[in-house]
């Protein structure tokens, strides 16, 4: 005769499954902290510890050699907001970034929509068009003298064979222009890429339905492609109006802030002030101040964003 297992012994068996399912679960939870483990450490040790530090320093009166020599409560923060030089190159990053920021998202845009539509020589024309983003933004701000120059370079050769003559780096609006020109150059590759994933990832059979309502690709791009992309496009905005108020090494390489401080952007005036005049304080004051305002300018953006997807 078959004998079953005892209560007990169905209770006991059920308590040591529970208790196997408990360690595998504490396994799992610790191999994944162990994973985390590395990203945790960089942000405390990268951004975390650092703008800890740059918060005490904007406080302070620091000199160099002898450090922090005594905290002066808000003086470096009304110093800077008192300074003229500090909106002076805040306006000049807002007009830098509004500039090239519609320019590279309407290109970007533009090189996606063709490159999906499979035009000739797609592969070619995308390895082409990224290849300015694999470059050092120092080594294009250097490219772009040899472009600019007065005397010899090719843009300002190109542009005298038809009777024009631009000083690009001698003057406020050639300095800011040719900058701008380059970060276009830098940039529109990155919004392309997003673009292309964007566009790829919409169905072939909404293309095919688009174009028996839509006369032309363009209707299609205009009423179809960009409502489904916009997302996509939302987030890229972001990423590259964030990078904007940060741009430094290509600017700061064809320009260096002049003439005089024409083209001087926040980020160049930040690194003059903190490192080449040693002012810590006020450094480390004026990036917790524009810190603010692109975090308030975040914040509204994304509050847009959300009204737009209710």
């Amino acid at each position: 005769m078959n004998k079953g297992r005892s209560p007990t012994d169905s209770v006991a068996a059920r308590g040591t499954e529970r208790a196997a399912r408990r360690r595998r679960s504490g396994d799992d939870a610790a191999f994944k902290y162990l994973m985390l483990a590395p990203a945790v450490l960089w942000v405390i040790g990268l951004t975390f510890f650092p703008l800890v530090e740059v918060v005490r320093y904007s406080f302070a009166n620091y000199v160099l050699g002898r450090g922090i020599t005594g905290y002066i409560g808000f003086a470096n923060y009304a110093a800077v907001l008192q300074s003229a030089q500090f909106w002076h190159s805040i306006l000049i990053t807002v007009i830098y970034v509004v500039a090239t920021l519609p320019i590279e998202v309407v290109l970007g845009m533009l090189l996606a929509w063709v490159i999906n539509l499979g035009a000739p020589g797609t592969r070619f024309f995308r390895a082409l068009i990224t290849s300015p983003l694999f470059t050092m933004e120092v080594a294009i701000g250097y490219l772009g003298i040899t472009l600019f120059s007065s005397q010899g370079g090719l843009v300002t050769w190109l542009l005298g064979l038809v009777g024009i003559s631009i000083p690009w780096l001698s003057t406020v609006a050639g300095g800011l222009a040719a900058a701008m020109i380059l970060e276009v150059w830098r940039w529109t590759p990155f919004v392309f890429l997003l673009a292309l994933a964007g566009l790829a990832s919409i169905p072939e059979e909404i293309y095919d339905a688009a174009l028996l309502d839509c006369e032309t690709h363009w209707q299609v791009l205009r009423h179809i492609a960009i409502p489904l992309v916009w997302p996509v496009m939302t987030i890229t905005i972001l990423f590259r109006m964030v990078e904007g108020f940060k741009a430094f090494g290509l600017p700061f390489a064809i320009t260096s802030g002049g003439p005089g401080t024409s083209t001087q952007l926040f980020s160049i005036y930040n690194y003059l002030t903190t490192i080449q005049f040693f002012d810590f304080g006020s450094g480390s004051a004026m990036a917790i101040i524009v810190l603010g305002m692109i975090s308030v300018l975040l914040l509204v953006f994304f509050r847009q964003m959300r009204r737009r997807i209710a």
